[in-house]
């Protein structure tokens, strides 16, 4: 605990100058000094002690990025003294509280709130770092302070901004499941039901038993294999550091993923999450299709990127152990020469032999916007500069297609979806 002058007491202090310019002599000044010290005392001795006052906190666990939630601080005042406060919850900025400090006044044996307001500007985990409590005096000229104990967490969660998507991306599904009123022939590995044959259909699909007993040719349909593994591998190294307009790539791939496995969570398809640079770090395994979304929002709000290289050989030892033969396997990582030079190419071709693969990067769309300027020699320059990166980026997109990967490169705004249709192309083609 801590004695401090308030502001009260500086303007109390200038007050006095007059009596020590009228009378400069040093027993005036010494009987001013200590009667200005036992005032000061007394009045800070008056004060009710803070540590003492009993504080809980009501506030929210989760919010979503961007949204306002509100929480509440209740001060009790357990003394027979009032208690004239001053409260200061020191959280980190980016946990966005409306007002760190307020001023109460606590009677005696009763309670009081302080009303408080979130806006998170960063995802992640954001913690109270100290709430400091000072008691004024009945003068006003000192204060005690004390830490109180009283930890404050608040997790702000992924916005999800593309889940806009999803209702359309379903309808879609259902149309190639069959579904929805368009019924599509030959697709999938599941029998769905019966029917009369018509120009066009596989004679495989013939079943013979129901043609001879209805005495007319009667086809199998089928529809696409549900309960499919779908693994999405998120590349938490440097290179998801780099900010695309607002966010970070990371942000972006977060969004894709979690478009992904709210669609494939409606097909009937398990999703698992793994977030690897060098070491693997955040997984979400194993968790049934109506809570994975939640785990998985959940699990990535505190994961932020790493200044370290990607280890794909480890990476892919990973994918090995979690993926069983024929699982999609969804790879989120910028397509770039120098994510290429770290060994990504073999481990996607020896991926791409035993599962489908999709690699999914986010683009910049700062290079669409430099490689059109030409207004001077500087923007010649650049728009050259961003025309190379582009092709750059073409030949590693077409030496992983050609190792058997299907590559998805969008800008941010239109990643998620991109995604997402590259899913239901493969379910459309009978390959998941």
């Amino acid at each position: 605990m801590r004695i401090s002058l308030t502001p009260r007491a500086a303007l109390a202090a200038l007050l006095a100058l007059p009596v020590i310019v009228l009378w400069p002599t040093w027993w005036v000044l010494l009987a001013l000094l200590a009667a200005w010290a036992l005032v000061v005392l007394a009045d800070a001795l008056a004060a009710p002690n803070p540590r003492s006052i009993r504080v809980r906190r009501d506030a929210p666990i989760q919010v979503r990025l961007g949204q306002e939630v509100s929480g509440r601080l209740l001060l009790t005042n357990p003394t027979h003294r009032h208690a004239s406060l001053e409260v200061r919850d020191a959280w980190n900025p980016t946990a966005g509280l409306a007002q760190q400090r307020s001023a109460l006044r606590v009677p005696a044996l009763e309670r009081r709130a302080i009303a408080q307001s979130f806006t998170p500007t960063r995802r992640g985990e954001h913690r109270s770092r100290v709430l400091l409590i000072a008691s004024r005096g009945p003068l006003g000229l000192a204060r005690r302070t004390a830490r109180a104990e009283a930890p404050g967490r608040l997790l702000a969660l992924h916005p999800f901004g593309s889940r806009r998507h999803l209702p359309s991306r379903v309808q879609r599904l259902r149309e190639i499941e069959g579904l929805a009123a368009i019924h599509q022939r030959g697709q999938g590995t599941e029998f769905d039901s019966l029917r009369d044959f018509v120009d066009g259909d596989d004679v495989r699909s013939i079943d013979w038993r129901a043609t001879a007993r209805r005495r007319s040719v009667v086809v199998r349909t089928w529809r696409p294999e549900r309960d499919r593994h779908v693994l999405i591998v998120v590349d938490t190294s440097r290179t998801s550091a780099g900010r695309l307009g607002e966010a970070t790539r990371l942000d972006s791939a977060f969004d894709a993923a979690l478009l992904l496995t709210a669609l494939a969570g409606q097909a009937g398809d398990r999703v698992d999450l793994l977030c690897i640079d060098r070491i693997p770090h955040v997984s979400v395994l194993g968790r049934s299709r109506t809570t994975v979304l939640n785990d998985m929002v959940t699990a990535t709000a505190t994961v932020h990127p790493a200044l370290v290289e990607t280890d794909w050989e480890r990476a892919a030892a990973t994918i090995s152990q979690r993926a069983r033969r024929g699982s999609l396997v969804v790879l989120l990582t910028p397509v770039e020469s120098s994510v290429v030079h770290t060994g990504l190419l073999p481990v996607a071709a020896r991926i791409a032999k035993d599962h489908p693969l999709v690699v999914a990067s986010v683009s910049d769309p700062a290079l669409e916007e430099l490689a059109a300027g030409r207004g001077d020699l500087e923007t010649v320059y650049r728009a050259a500069a961003a025309e190379q990166a582009r092709t750059e980026r073409g030949g590693v997109s077409r030496a992983l297609e050609r190792v058997g990967a299907h590559v998805v490169d969008a800008p941010p705004e239109r990643a998620p979806q991109s995604l997402a249709d590259a899913y239901l192309a493969l379910k459309a083609a009978g390959r998941l």
